[in-house]
């Protein structure tokens, strides 16, 4: 009672400014390979992360989870072995490399010199990669290859996020990610698949360092989906939470709750993005918890309770053996003389 610290909970307002908000994750697709998955960050604010490869690593892993690679995210590296020049002929030996970014050029000396500067010059024009075999950076790269070598693996993700302390969402989705008409788009045509299974493990989610007593409530969660298509949703509630323990120490991180939301689509009739999306909102109450010692008088005070207690207890037990023997011995005494 009096050498284990104790903890009090207290509830204030957030009157926090200006702080960064650090998500981390780990998280297991089985039949989404790495080099098709892709992770996109965006708040209310208005900033948005797309195809974020920063503090992330992606494993390859096979039908049964064992891992096969592991790698910092990215496709391919450039192999510069007489590359297709933007003016239509190869790269000769003194000549710097520029090549064409196929129509997405946005000014004269503008050079794609990989498949995914190609892409991202497409992107930024709000167009689709239908066919990266006709791309030279793509072809030398291996980018169709890749993707054919890994089909039929799964994809273990993890890493952080470092995010604006303002509600937002994060997504796990397959294909690169691109601005149209203001609107959220993923590329898909250059995989050229008909379907993406987005089941999924989530081992670990956590937003803010760990501490003691803390539960992440989708820690182990699994979902399989069984439709062709599949969008999966985490509406979560974020409760900044500072832990104070015995030797003063000050952790600043956040609890939450969770709902979920799945919803499933037949081949031809898809209305929505497949992958795993992530909603979060910032609740204005902040969870203070204290470990302190107990006061020495509150422990003297629960001693001398406990052992009136005992002492009341023993008197009512002895009171009522006394009587009881006392009744008995009384009632022998008449049966024998009657």
């Amino acid at each position: 009672l009096y050498l284990r610290p104790v903890t009090e909970t207290t509830l204030v307002v957030d009157t926090s400014r200006g702080e960064r908000l650090r998500i981390n994750f780990d998280i297991i697709f089985p039949a989404l390979p790495c080099s098709i998955l892709s992770l996109d960050a965006m708040d209310i604010s208005g900033e948005e992360h797309l195809d974020v490869k920063h503090d992330i690593i992606k494993s390859r892993i096979d039908s049964h989870g064992n891992v096969i690679e592991v790698r910092q995210d990215g496709i391919g590296a450039p192999k510069i072995e007489k590359p297709l020049q933007r003016h239509g002929g190869r790269l000769e030996q003194n000549e710097t490399y520029c090549g064409s970014c196929y129509g997405a050029e946005v000014s004269d000396d503008h050079c794609c010199n990989s498949c995914e500067e190609v892409r991202e010059a497409y992107s930024k024009k709000g167009w689709g990669m239908s066919n990266p075999d006709l791309i030279d950076q793509c072809k030398r790269e291996g980018f169709l290859q890749r993707i054919k070598d890994e089909d039929g693996e799964g994809c273990n993700i993890y890493g952080f996020l470092d995010v604006n302390r303002v509600a937002g969402n994060f997504h796990f989705a397959p294909g690169k990610s691109f601005q149209q008409s203001n609107i959220h788009v993923h590329d898909l045509l250059a995989f050229q698949k008909e379907s993406f299974n987005v089941s999924h493990q989530v081992n670990k989610l956590a937003f803010g360092d760990y501490f003691p007593g803390v539960v992440n409530p989708l820690d182990g969660i699994q979902w399989v989906q069984h439709a062709p298509y599949g969008m999966y949703q985490y509406f979560i509630k974020v409760v900044p939470s500072v832990y104070n323990n015995i030797n003063g120490q000050t952790i600043h991180s956040n609890q939450f709750s969770v709902t979920e939301h799945s919803r499933t689509d037949e081949v031809g009739r898809i209305q929505a993005l497949p992958g795993v999306f992530f909603f979060y909102d910032l609740s204005p109450i902040k969870v203070t918890v204290k470990e302190d010692h107990v006061p020495f008088l509150h422990f003297l005070t629960n001693v001398c309770a406990i052992v009136g207690g005992v002492f009341t207890v023993s008197g009512i037990l002895d009171s009522f053996v006394y009587h009881s023997q006392k009744a008995i011995k009384k009632k022998m005494e008449i049966g024998k003389f009657s």
